[in-house]
């Protein structure tokens, strides 16, 4: 079942120019009229917030005080980048919405921190595989329970789940999830070898929480919002269960969109085959893989970053070159350029990395990018800060794109 939620309110309060610019740093300016013609310029923005909770129903109470002080710090961070369409990852599932409407209301519609308030009339949950029994020893310790043996890793049903958040209208009846689709039904699968049990291998799910694509209406145009948080490649042993899964889980996305039909697919409801090819799309998530650095399977990213209907915008910011100067350790091992990161993991290991995408289709046309990770001299990089974080580990990722016919 999937459960989608709506604000009593279907129209958002038009945010001035003006008063975006006092209340965003200026590496997150608008993109105001650069769309040009018939077509509107919008932002859309990944944000791994960390509000998950270690015990069920933890975060809707947190949430139902109205003052849960990380809540409001990741507000903080949304109303100052304000994107038109966020994917929040790591935010624990609520059967119906009950967790996303406390943040939308309680939270991103009061003014935190001295920034405006931002309105979202269109929002969409649904379960993950995270916390679900499977009944199986999946991690192969000789013991059937816990949250390694999950379909995906959660101490309870719907933990580190998902939500969408959106100004614009999301087509509900077309929304389509791939919680259910198997492991081994991706063609070519980097499945352990010998790891899972041939009826292991009938109930072990691809999706380490879901695979989304949520159609978002922007004007005339459909642009398919495509999202998912594969599992981190690491907590397993020489097997690398993990890291396989983490590669295969990015695959997904880059088989879906095409060039091919990928008749293999079946999503929830028994629909076959990928993305209608010239749809517009952005895929976002907290993918888990740096190209050059981390403990990802050789590639896994770059199945997205080198794919021929998708453009790498290269979000970048101040903070995080100075970050991995600062901080040292296994950042002064690394091979990537920091000013990419979007992570501010252990500096022992493995070092900050880039983890967290926004990548647009070819159709919309890239009009700025950044990431929230101020220098420590600017004031909201109270909002960053260090461990123990005020916000997240992670950053928000931002990319405005120019959406033909949106409007």
């Amino acid at each position: 079942m999937r459960i989608s939620i709506r604000a009593v309110a279907v129209t958002a309060a038009l945010t001035t120019a003006a008063a975006v610019l006092a209340t965003a740093p200026a590496s997150a300016g608008r993109p105001g009229d650069k769309a040009g013609g018939g077509a509107a310029a919008i932002r859309v923005a990944t944000y791994n917030l960390s509000l998950n909770r270690a015990v069920e129903g933890e975060l809707e109470a947190d949430l139902a005080s109205g003052a849960d002080t990380q809540a409001q710090a990741v507000a903080e961070v949304i109303q100052r980048t304000r994107p038109d369409v966020i994917l929040l990852n790591e935010f624990d599932y609520v059967e119906g919405g009950v967790a996303a409407d406390l943040f939308r209301a309680d939270y991103l519609e009061v003014g935190q921190g001295g920034a405006d308030p931002i309105e979202y009339p269109y929002a969409y949950v649904a379960p993950s595989n995270t916390g679900l029994p499977s009944g199986f020893d999946l991690n192969n310790d000789g013991t059937v329970g816990g949250g390694d043996d999950a379909y995906g890793f959660g101490l309870f049903p719907g933990q580190y789940g998902m939500a969408v958040l959106s100004k614009y209208p999301i087509l509900e009846d077309d929304v389509r999830t791939f919680q259910n689709f198997l492991w081994k039904d991706l063609p070519g699968a980097l499945l352990p070898p010998g790891w899972f049990s041939p009826e292991e291998l009938e109930v072990v799910r691809l999706s380490s929480k879901s695979h989304w694509d949520v159609p978002v209406q922007v004007g005339r145009r459909v642009v398919h919002v495509l999202v998912s948080h594969p599992t981190p490649p690491t907590f397993d042993g020489p097997e690398d269960r993990n890291g396989r899964r983490n590669h295969d889980e990015i695959r997904f996305w880059a088989e879906y969109v095409g060039p091919g039909r990928a008749n293999w697919i079946y999503d929830d409801e028994g629909g076959r085959g990928g993305l209608t090819p010239g749809s517009s799309f952005v895929i976002l998530g907290d993918q888990n893989s740096d190209p050059v650095d981390g403990d990802s399977v050789p590639g896994a990213i770059q199945q997205l970053l080198e794919h021929p209907r998708i453009v790498d915008p290269l979000p970048t910011s101040d903070g995080a070159p100075e970050a991995a100067v600062l901080q040292g350790g296994a950042n002064a091992t690394h091979g990537g350029d920091p000013r990419y990161d979007t992570a501010d993991f252990a500096d022992t290991a493995p070092g900050n990395l880039r983890a967290d995408y926004v990548l647009p289709s070819r159709q919309l046309r890239t009009l700025g990018a950044g990431v929230f990770w101020p220098v420590r001299s600017d004031p909201l990089s109270r909002l960053t800060g260090e461990f123990p974080f005020p916000t997240s580990d992670h950053r928000l990722v931002w990319v405005d794109v120019r959406v033909p016919g949106g409007r």
